[in-house]
């Protein structure tokens, strides 16, 4: 292997886009972190109201980051080609899709009672968790564009402002969110509906941050991103959607898998789902590491497969798994350790903390097979395969991982922790399926052809 795709220099080179990446998405999570601690403080029927309309809310979220992760791998092989003059309209009409999508997800988070229905929420959860949806759902239309600014600037391998605008929502919406829910300097005390206000107004503040960055940073002034008005292409959509459907049906098939688990917790009661919160917030902050290496994999791949540098392919790769190895592991032993500890972060309710605790047991377990399948979906991302991994997950977590985690949850008595335990069996068998997937493509990576978009 040259020098350039040794182990060392992979790492590197990984790590400076990924290192922003993380904070990024640490402080996207955190952002919900702060939502359930402050709905903690509240009382334990806001926490798991907000517990549950997270649930909903994240499906939003993991719609929009399956279909608009098309953006990254287009950009960066046609980066790696040298066909700079081709990325903004190929980014222009990403916007449009974002646009369609964000409207869409808006008007179905805030009518979402029939969900609330289909799963049997407890009554005493509903009210307030029917209110954050209605006021988060505002924001929605703003975390759809807010994603198609960040992806582009991460294709061209620019990822610091992804952890410069993260951070700055982060430090907005702590005061915000605290004052709108606890009725501080002035402003009305609306419980769980002040997160939701709190976390909208933030999104909308990211948004337009981003893109005056865009329209006016010199590295991407030969972009020409908002240079010209360009009507929808369907063409382009239909390449991103090509690429973008199958990876939004794999993410939400994951993240599905632990939103049913939530509601399906939540007819157990209150504190079930409150620990389970809990536990899920704490995974959600461990996932991002390996989630933004997933998401620096996908771009020096892609960068690499537009090169036509089959070397480089699979150094990216495995610098990648090299690294989520040791960053899981870690995170595995801090969760089996530390679980008592960490848990008394977020409540010192006794009845809560004692499920808890023994869920961030299970969470531990998955913590590496959890980082590989992230791995994995990155690094097929930058091939733009995304077909197979969907049929990958759909078979890993609805045919394995959730009918044995309720199986055992309701049928056998476990409770919450048979349902963490489904959640293990089908992270397991995703991980082991895609690694096999992108060992059998790296053989000869670079026959798949860059398209314009």
């Amino acid at each position: 292997m040259p020098a350039k795709h040794s182990l060392r220099y992979e790492i590197k080179a990984t790590t400076r886009l990924a290192a922003p990446l993380v904070l990024g998405q640490l402080s996207s999570v955190a952002m919900s972190v702060v939502d359930t601690v402050l709905a903690g403080w509240h009382s334990p029927t806001t926490l798991a109201a907000v517990a549950v309309g997270s649930a909903i809310w994240s499906v939003v979220i993991l719609v929009l980051i399956g279909v608009l992760m098309a953006v990254p791998p287009i950009i960066a092989q046609l980066n790696g080609a040298g066909r700079r003059a081709e990325i903004g309209s190929s980014f222009r009409q990403a916007l449009w899709l974002a646009l369609v999508m964000g409207i869409a997800l808006m008007v179905l988070v805030r009518n979402a009672q029939w969900m609330f229905d289909l799963a049997r929420i407890a009554p005493q959860v509903r009210p307030e968790a029917l209110a954050f949806l209605d006021a988060i759902g505002w924001g929605a239309p703003a975390l759809a564009l807010y994603f198609c600014l960040r992806y582009l600037s991460e294709g061209v391998s620019w990822t610091v402002p992804t952890m410069v605008f993260g951070i700055a929502g982060l430090l907005l919406l702590a005061p915000l969110g605290y004052a709108l829910m606890f009725g501080h300097w002035r402003l009305p005390e609306l419980g769980a509906a002040g997160l939701g206000y709190a976390t909208a107004g933030v999104l909308w503040a990211q948004v337009l941050g981003f893109a005056g960055y865009l329209a006016f940073s010199p590295r991407f002034r030969d972009l020409q991103l908002f240079a010209r008005w360009e009507a929808p292409r369907w063409a382009a959509i239909r390449e991103l959607l090509r690429i973008g459907l199958p990876m939004g049906v794999a993410i939400f098939m994951e993240g599905s898998l632990f939103v049913v688990s939530a509601l399906l917790i939540g007819r157990i009661g209150a504190i079930d789902v409150a620990a389970h919160q809990i536990a899920i917030n704490l995974s959600s902050v461990t996932f991002m590491v390996p989630l933004g290496v997933a998401m620096a994999t996908t771009v020096r791949v892609g960068h690499a497969v537009g090169m036509g540098d089959p070397d480089g392919v699979r150094g990216a790769a495995k610098a990648g798994y090299s690294m989520v190895l040791v960053t899981q592991v870690g995170a595995g032993l801090i969760m089996f350790f530390g679980n008592h500890w960490l848990v008394g972060l977020y409540t010192q309710d006794v009845a809560v903390a004692a499920v808890a605790s023994s869920l961030l047991l299970y969470a531990a377990a998955f913590q590496l097979p959890d980082g590989i399948q992230a791995l994995s979906g990155g690094a097929l991302r930058g091939l733009k395969d995304t077909r197979m991994p969907m049929f990958i997950t759909v078979l890993a977590y609805w045919l394995l991982g959730m009918p044995l985690g309720a199986g055992l949850a309701f049928g056998l008595g476990w409770g919450a922790q048979g349902m963490w335990a489904g959640l293990i069996m089908g992270l397991s068998a995703a991980a082991g399926l895609l690694s096999w997937r992108f060992v059998r493509l790296a053989r000869d990576p670079c026959r798949r052809a860059v398209t314009s978009g």
